[in-house]
Parts: structure tokens; sequence; C-alpha cells
């Protein structure tokens, strides 16, 4: 509802000095107008096709027809009507603070002495910028060939002839490539996250197929544990609500799962995205679409806040903010409270997409969320569940009365039957697979409006589903479904659909950036004005092109990249190309870059002979420092008991608790899990080589893996560090090293040689 409020204009002393003097437009109307109108009627946004920023439009009026501004009479203008409260229903601004009294004068003096509004008066800072439609990003991938090139003998597909052409426009020449044993171990770290075995690397040593390789890679298990991971960095994954309680949130390691198989599975991309989208809104929805719906809930949940309406905004924002970033390389949350300051993204657009996932219910009892039934009849379990919580409350209040005092017999038959209807539906209540995912639980979710400065207790004009507005020409249909608002079906279809030029250009850039440490744009999560340009626009087209042509299939994008010559180059530094381009925007070589943390920790597990491979299921709670948990508030509940076994899985399966994270994950650079993690920082810094040396993962594994080089290689000291070398870095040692180690080994343990080699450079350092 708009309120109603009409401002009494007291004409004080300093009100008629005003209206003596004839206001000025630049100096007096227009901040009037930018401060308190532009934001719903500007360049970027025309509520009620009205704007206030071009004097043409402004005296035209909107879609009422009639002139907002009436040069000579204040009185026959609707802007002073509005503004003033003369018209109960429809008050301006239409949330928060009205115009102060001095302005509503001014306005009022301005129009009756003619509203002069000069012809050539600069329009707002917004209307000078260059047509924001124009903007690289938002124009469809171009279609173009691969350029020609001098050097023919280095292209081995279309990426090359796009590296190369650059570097030859220069004078500069590629790196060399590795050596094979290099990109072997390069291939398996990249691909899986765990170094190759003795096995592996004797058998691509008879056959040194670089392109096979990476085929049976792609076809293990371990690529998607190691692929899934990066996913989950940019969906905020996290297995707890954060805030003071950080409650668990039940059965949510099944979407990391979900992630887990649709990786090995190669599920195409654009699959992928309804899925998560909208799998509950499909024509035959499965649990495991729904179970893909979880995305939306991953985020930090207010289990007590202290405003619950702001609250319900605060979860729809981090669905508008993580979808617009993740898909569509947009910051479109920055314009929650007011127009986008540099992207042209309206507070309407933001609203308008707010509006798409408005339907979505959290199911929950009191501050405790809850799993969801899955399959073709989980509304109506869900339904169930929901009527037996809510007798089992009823129930509750209604013996509290009768707790010190007899119950009279017509109450007590009343309990009974209550009882007895509970039992009898929890009897028919069928056994059924849960999960953690957000609901639909009606066709039409609420209205939703802009919020007037982001205020929840603020509404301003209603506003429906939409897709920016700088995207698309048309805007999507939102068709209503049986079950549900199908407004997340929609934007899902649009998503991926050849009418939206970035959500392929933001994809292939993210799995580029995986392989090379930096996107070709470089700012992964941003594709707007304040991003970053394409180091190669020209490749980027190219394989966002290509993914799409090739049915989204990131198995063979990854071929594509793989099989370059361009991922070959080895990580030599040629110091007249550092001096001129240090970043590596040219891509001269392949960058040199540490590990992530949970590489670090499967290889380290790997190598001892630790490892589980179990996959899928419950997380599992690596050991943490005592010293670390007595820093919480309640430091016996925060962390399950340590199990070396289970704790002895791959990293993905770690409990990610928001509120404590595994110190070594932490210390690693680890991403944040608040917010969408646009890529992984890669700090070096002393604490990390404390931990690598002094921790509890590298001293445990250390005995372990000096208790396996005792087991396969015997007493000999010398067969002993070959082992050790191959086992890690899969290559033998080379003199000068098997010399110090035997030298170091006469003094200390086998176990701390084995905690030395685990803190080589090259043991966190690809080739």
């Amino acid at each position: 509802m708009l309120r109603s409020v009409i401002p009494i204009v007291v004409f004080t002393p300093a009100l008629l000095a005003a209206a003596e003097a004839s206001p000025d437009f630049l100096r007096d109307i227009r901040p009037i107008f930018t401060k308190n109108c532009t934001m719903c009627h500007g360049p970027s946004m025309h509520q009620s096709e009205f704007r206030l920023d071009r004097k043409a439009d402004a005296f035209h009026g909107g879609a009422s027809g009639l002139p907002a501004i009436v040069p000579g009479s204040s009185e026959k203008s609707l802007l002073i009507r509005y503004v003033t409260g003369a018209d109960p229903k429809l008050v301006m601004p239409p949330g928060g603070k009205r115009l102060a009294a001095t302005d509503i004068q001014l306005l009022k003096t301005w129009i009756d002495r003619g509203a002069t509004w000069p012809d050539d008066a600069p329009r707002s800072p917004d209307s000078a910028k260059p047509d924001p439609k124009q903007h690289w990003s938002l124009q469809q991938p171009k279609v173009l060939p691969p350029p020609q090139v001098k050097n023919t003998a280095w292209v081995r597909n279309p990426i090359d002839a796009f590296i190369l052409a650059k570097l030859e426009a220069k004078g500069w020449k590629p790196n060399p490539a590795a050596s094979p044993n290099q990109l072997m171990r390069r291939l398996y770290l990249n691909l899986t996250g765990l170094p190759p075995t003795l096995a592996e690397q004797a058998a691509f040593a008879a056959k040194p197929n670089l392109d096979a390789l990476v085929e049976n890679l792609l076809a293990r298990p371990t690529y998607g544990e190691r692929w899934a991971r990066h996913w989950l960095d940019v969906v905020r994954y996290g297995e707890s609500n954060g805030y003071e309680r950080d409650a668990a949130k039940p059965y949510v390691w099944k979407y990391r799962d979900y992630v887990i198989r649709a990786f090995n599975e190669d599920k195409p991309f654009n699959q992928f995205t309804l899925e998560q989208l909208a799998g509950d809104e499909l024509p035959n929805p499965t649990p495991t679409t729904q179970i893909a719906t979880a995305y939306h809930a991953l985020g930090p949940w207010d289990d007590e806040p202290s405003d619950p309406l702001t609250d319900q905004f605060d979860q729809l924002d981090d669905m508008v903010s993580t979808t617009s970033q993740v898909f569509l390389g947009l910051t479109l949350g920055c314009a929650r409270c007011h127009n986008h300051k540099f992207e042209p993204l309206s507070t309407k657009d933001y609203y308008s997409m707010v509006s798409v996932f408005r339907g979505l219910e959290r199911w929950r009892n009191g501050r405790t969320e809850l799993a969801v039934p899955t399959g073709p009849k989980a509304l109506a379990i869900a339904e169930h569940d929901r009527k037996v919580r809510r007798l089992d409350r009823f129930l509750e209040d209604s013996r509290r009365p009768y707790i010190r005092k007899p119950v009279p017999e017509s109450i007590v038959l009343e309990l009974e039957g209550m009882e007895d209807q509970m039992c009898q539906l929890e009897q028919r209540r069928e056994d059924t697979e849960r999960a953690y995912f957000l609901q639909e639980l009606k066709p039409q979710p609420r209205t939703t409006n802009i919020m007037i400065r982001g205020s929840a207790s603020s509404p301003g004009p209603e506003v429906g589903p939409a897709v920016p507005d700088i995207l698309t020409p048309k805007q999507p249909t939102f068709p209503q479904l049986k079950n549900s608002s199908g407004r997340r079906l929609a934007l899902a279809q649009w998503l991926v659909s050849k009418e939206n030029p970035l959500t392929a250009r933001v994809t292939v850039n993210r799995i580029w950036q995986a392989h090379f440490g930096e996107g070709l744009v470089r700012t992964p999560n941003d594709f707007g004005v304040m991003g970053e340009r394409p180091t190669h626009p020209e490749l980027l087209d190219f394989l966002a092109n290509y993914f799409v042509d090739n049915g989204w299939s990131v198995k063979k994008l990854h071929r594509l990249i793989l099989q370059s010559n361009a991922y070959r180059m080895s990580r030599t530094v040629n110091e007249k190309y550092l001096a001129e381009d240090p970043e590596n925007r040219l891509l001269w070589r392949m960058p040199m870059r540490r590990l992530e943390v949970e590489a670090i920790h499967d290889s380290v597990l790997a190598v001892s002979g630790s490892l589980n491979r179990k996959m899928y299921g419950p997380s599992v709670y690596p050991n943490v420092p005592k010293e670390a948990l007595e820093g919480n508030s309640d430091p016996e509940s925060i962390w399950r008991p340590f199990n070396e076994q289970e704790a002895s899985r791959r990293a993905i399966y770690a409990f990610i608790k928001r509120a404590f994270v595994v110190p070594i994950f932490e210390v690693l650079d680890f991403c944040d899990t608040v917010r969408s993690a646009a890529k992984r920082l890669n700090t070096n810094v002393p604490t990390q080589a404390l931990t690598l040396f002094n921790g509890d993962l590298i001293n445990r594994q250390s005995v372990h893996f000096a208790n396996r080089l005792r087991r396969e290689a015997g007493p000999n000291p010398a067969k002993q560090i070959d082992l050790a070398f191959r086992l890690t870095l899969a290559r033998p040692p080379t003199p000068k090293e098997k010399d110090q180690m035997q030298t170091f080994l006469k003094n200390q343990p086998l176990e701390q040689v084995a905690r030395v080699i685990f803190n080589l450079n090259e043991f966190v350092y690809p080739d």
C-alpha cells in the first residue's frame, strides 16, 4: 500500500524568501529531482512511462496522458499534485521521507514562474555515458574463423591460433612445451586432483600419448570430485547456516553429490542450469532434479532474525545476487537500494528478479530447518508433515493447563481423539527419501514491490517477473504452472537460450580459469562495465559458440583446451616478456600457481597410502586442534569426534561449517562460503609453511608415508628416497637430491624425510 501523507506547508520567513527569488533549474530544481525522483523516473528506470531527467519527457508526463509540469500553473501540474499529497491515492515519493516543505515550495514557485528549463542544460551524469547496450558482453558472441598465423606448425587447434596471433603481433613466441612427464602430472592434478600412481607413471612412460591420457582421466569418477569443487565455490556451498547458532543444513550433502555426478556424467550445462534453478518445475521432476534446487538454499540463513521482514528480503537478495553473478556475470545485487551506480541495471530490474524467486519457502519448525520429501508425492507428504507438527503443537498447548491438576474426563477424551488422529496420520505417511531444498507451495506467489531505498518497510510500485531490460529487447514469458509459479523455469530457459549472450561466455570463462589460473575475463563474476575486458575477446566468443554448438558439453570443452599447445606450454620465465607482461595477459607461458587446499590434502593422503576412496554420502569431520575448538562458545558440540578412516576421504567430503573453518583449509585460502566465490586467493604467507610443516595432517600422514616406504622399498635408504620422490613428484630424485636426503636420513628418522618431501615447493606447485 502507498502511504498517503500530506505535508503541511507553513510559510516561514525562509519559505517566503525562497518564494520571492526566482528558482534556478540547475541550482535549485534538478538537485530535488536527482535526490528524490530519478531513482524511479530516470535514465535507467521509467516508472509509469515517466522520466524527470529529460526536459521533453518531464513536461509531457507519463502513462496518465496528462502533463506533469504545466508552465505557469502549479495547480494544474500533476507533479505538484503528487508530491503534496493532494491525491491521496498516489503520493510521491511512494516510500521513505516526503519532500521537504522548502523543496515543494521551490517546485511550485519554479512552475508558477514559467518552469524555465534551459534547452542546453546538461542531462544527468547517467545520460552522458556511452550507450550501455553497446558494451561488449551484451553483444551476441561473434562467429569468427581462427586468425591466420605465421607459425602454423604450432597450431594444434583453433585455440592456438587465437593465442599465437596476439603473440606474433608483438613479435613474441610462445613458451616451448613442458616435458611429457611434467604434462602427465599436470593433467592428473588438474583433472583429478590426485598425483599419478607408480603403475600409471609406468603406463604413460611406455606409451606417452597425452590425448589418450586426457580421455582416460575425464572418464574417471575422481574427475567429478575434483571439478565439482570449482562449482561449489561459485554457488556459495556451505553445510551450516552461519550466524550465531550456525545450525547444520539437513541433507545438504546430497546437492554436493548431485554436482559430482553431474560432472562425471557430463550432464549438458543447459540441463544442469535448468535443474538447479527449477528442477521441481520441470515437466517430470525426479528426486535428482529436486535435490538440484538446493542451489537456492545454500547460502547463510538467520534462524532468529531481529527483523523478519527484512530477513525475507535478505534471503531473496542472496538468490538474486548469486544467480546474476553465477550465470550472467552481473552484479545485480548492487541495485537493491538504488539504480546501479555503474552498470545499466535498475532497481526495477533487481526487484523483477526478486519476483522470480518470491514463491520459494523454507521448510522449518521454528528455528530448525527440515528436510523435504522428494519424488512425485513430495508436496502432499510435506503438507502432511506440516499438519502433524501443527497437531502436535496443539496437543502440547492443550495439555499445558493440566500439568499440576487432574484432567477432566471430557478433555481426556478430546486429547485421546487428537492423539489417535496424529497416529493415523503417521501410519499413512509414506516412507520417502528426503533432501534439502526450498519449495513453492502455490502457483501464485505474493506480489513484489520495489522497496524504496532497499527498506522492506517502504514498498513502492509493484513489479512482475522479468530479466534485466538491458539484456533483451523482448521479455521472456512467465507462464503459470499447476503447482508453482513457473517463473524460475522461465528464467532458466531464457538463461540458456540464444537470446542471452552471457551464460555461455561466463561458463567457458570459468572453465578456462580453472585450467590456466586466470580467466580470459579476469573478473569472472563481473562481465559488466566495471569488470575487466577479455584479454582475447575473439577466443572467448569462439569458445562460447563451440560450447553451445557441442551440446553444452563441459568434457568436450576440456578436450579442446587440453589438446591445445597453449595448455601444454612450460612455465619457464622469459625475463624480457615478464618485464613487459608480468601478468601474462598475452598467455606466452603457463602460469605458476599453487594447488588448492583440497588437492594438497588429497595428494598427501594418496601418497601416504591412507586415502579412503569412498564416494558420496554424509560429510566427514577432519581432525582439528583442541586449541582451535576451545575458542568457541560450545567446544563440545561444535565438531564431531575424529574418525581417521572416515576423515581420510577426499576433502570435498569434509563438513563445511561457516562459523568454524578447518584451520588448514582456512590457512591455505579456502573460499568464502557466504557469497559466490569467483576464484580462490592464491597467497604465499608464513603461516602456510608453518601449517604444512607442523600441522596435524602432515605429521600424521608422514608416519603413514614412512611406513609405506619401509613396506614397499625395504630397509635400503636409497630405494626409500627414490620411491618417495616418484610417489610425490612423479620423477626420480636428482643425484644431488638423493645425496642430500641420504645425509639427512643418517641423523633423522624416515618420518622426518617424509615430512620434508611433503613440504617441497614442487609438491604443491605442479610441474
